[in-house]
């Protein structure tokens, strides 16, 4: 008997399609602009410290200095790449990873293996929910927060997710689409990581 696709799943396989002439445009262009490989992948830790391969749009230049060494993003990043960035469109290839399962619409952000581990206790309790195409941090700040700061969101909404917690997350990434980035001290006290920096 096969599994029945979860309904974020099946979502995000509609999202695909309905949205497969953006995706098209968008590849055509970080193709001309960048060229190959069109989607950045990399490995990230998932629910229960599952791995799995993060797929995004491309958005920086494989340029490295006279040792080998890649160069700071601030120099690789094209004006095609900041404009994907800012927009939240360099994250739609993510809609694979959720269609796969390794991913839902709101979660914390899937983060690298190392950095999970780093954080030990946290980093366990992080990884309860599946990573998700926006969360709590992304919503309340994200860029203008620290570390730790983001950390306490995610464990915030670890533990109090709901259903009317996540309409109330996808609703403010609209926001941030249209108006940009801003800091919102919503809950961040009320979730501070008792392991963090220990």
């Amino acid at each position: 008997m096969k599994a029945r696709l979860r309904p974020a799943a099946l979502a995000a396989l509609a999202l695909l399609i309905l949205l497969a002439p953006l995706l098209l445009l968008l590849s055509g262009l970080v193709l001309l602009s960048m060229g190959r490989p069109v989607l950045f992948r990399q490995q990230r830790s998932g629910q229960g410290g599952h791995v799995f391969p993060m797929i995004k749009f491309r958005s920086m230049r494989d340029l490295h200095d006279a040792k080998g060494m890649p160069l700071p993003d601030a120099l690789r990043v094209t004006a095609l790449g900041q404009f994907l960035r800012r927009s939240r469109l360099d994250e739609l290839p993510e809609l694979v990873n959720i269609a796969r399962g390794d991913m839902d619409f709101v979660g914390p952000r899937p983060l690298l293996p190392q950095t999970i581990a780093a954080m030990r206790e946290d980093g366990a309790e992080r990884g309860r929910v599946r990573p998700g195409l926006t969360g709590l941090a992304q919503v309340s700040g994200n860029t203008l927060l620290t570390v730790e700061e983001k950390l306490r969101f995610d464990l915030w909404y670890v533990r109090n997710r709901s259903a009317w917690l996540d309409a109330q997350i996808m609703a403010r990434t609209l926001l941030v689409v249209i108006a940009g980035e801003k800091r919102i001290n919503w809950h961040v006290d009320e979730a501070r990581p008792p392991h963090w920096g220990r």
